[in-house]
């Protein structure tokens, strides 16, 4: 039985580079631990793309009133992500155990 998407679904180069620097420095330990992690956060941003509203909004940009990004974990990864109209926009897939005020910011405000 095939699922229709409510949502497209976007991962922007800077989201897919954090993805690929996730597995590849994992892969450097333990290949089957990094491809684990990459079914992981591949199957949550496929569940996203059906539920989007699922996330919370990210705490660091409700500080300072910023509302469009939310977020869902895959810990300690954090996927940030953004509805436009019928779109799913995935921004970033960041370590959570990391102090990512500026690089969020950064990010988002480019």
């Amino acid at each position: 039985m095939k699922v229709n998407r409510a949502y497209s679904l976007i991962i922007t180069k800077s989201a897919k580079r954090d993805l690929h620097d996730i597995v590849s420095f994992i892969a450097l330990s333990n290949k089957t631990t990094a491809k684990s992690i990459l079914d992981k956060l591949r199957l949550k941003i496929n569940n996203l793309s059906l539920f989007p509203e699922q996330g919370r909004i990210t705490p660091e940009l409700e500080k300072i009133n910023i509302f469009i990004y939310r977020e869902l974990i895959e810990a300690p990864w954090r996927i940030i992500y953004k509805i436009e109209s019928n779109t799913l926009l995935i921004v970033a897939i960041l370590d959570g155990r990391r102090n990512i005020d500026d690089l969020l910011l950064k990010r988002l405000l480019q």
